[in-house]
């Protein structure tokens, strides 16, 4: 996606050979504009596909997530990183670790917000090892729902987080790759869409 291309190379920072950082408008400052193209460029992409729900991990896939599933006229479901005093009771659980944090956290979804017969989008902002998607595909499959697609916002693909989801049988689709980054280096290479 051009858009979201061109938007990393004015505002994205290379801080070492695998952090980039994008806060300026994807994490901490969010660009509505270009969150709304991203939104229907996902739609655009996995349209007809049946999608019935659009999953992301709290906090930075909440954005995208959301215009994706305005866009496909379905509901979004958060997946939580912590639990609290109000989400207890039936939920499925698995724990995953961060790449960009280097922590490890317990990722919860309410079972009353997937049903077997969903079929899930799930969003995420950054595609490094695969950890928080595969642990995101883990609760979805544990509920007996279906997911019919990974939409990642940025891709490392000198990582093995591609091959890992792809091996496991789901349609990845990146709207950036990176093929190298450095300090104030950052490598592009042809994208899903």
């Amino acid at each position: 996606m051009k858009l979201l291309e061109e938007k990393i190379r004015q505002e994205g920072q290379a801080l070492s050979e695998t952090v980039l950082k994008v806060d300026s408008f994807v994490n901490h400052q969010v660009d509505p504009v270009l969150m709304q193209q991203i939104g229907h460029t996902f739609a655009q992409h996995y349209r007809g596909k049946g999608i019935t729900k659009v999953f992301t991990i709290e906090s930075s896939g909440i954005a995208p997530a959301l215009t994706t599933a305005l866009e496909l006229g379905v509901p979004m479901v958060i997946l939580k990183k912590q639990t609290t005093k109000v989400l207890n009771g039936d939920v499925y659980q698995t724990n995953i670790t961060s790449f960009t944090k280097g922590t490890s956290y317990e990722l919860t979804l309410s079972a009353k917000y997937i049903q077997p017969d969903d079929k899930i989008l799930i969003i995420d902002d950054f595609l490094a090892n695969g950890e928080a998607a595969s642990g995101a595909s883990r609760l979805v499959e544990e509920a007996g729902a279906s997911i019919y697609g990974i939409g990642i916002l940025i891709e490392k693909s000198f990582q093995k987080g591609r091959k890992r989801l792809e091996d496991a049988g789901y349609d990845v689709c990146s709207l950036v790759r990176i093929s190298r980054l450095g300090r104030d280096l950052i490598e592009f290479e042809e994208a899903d869409i």
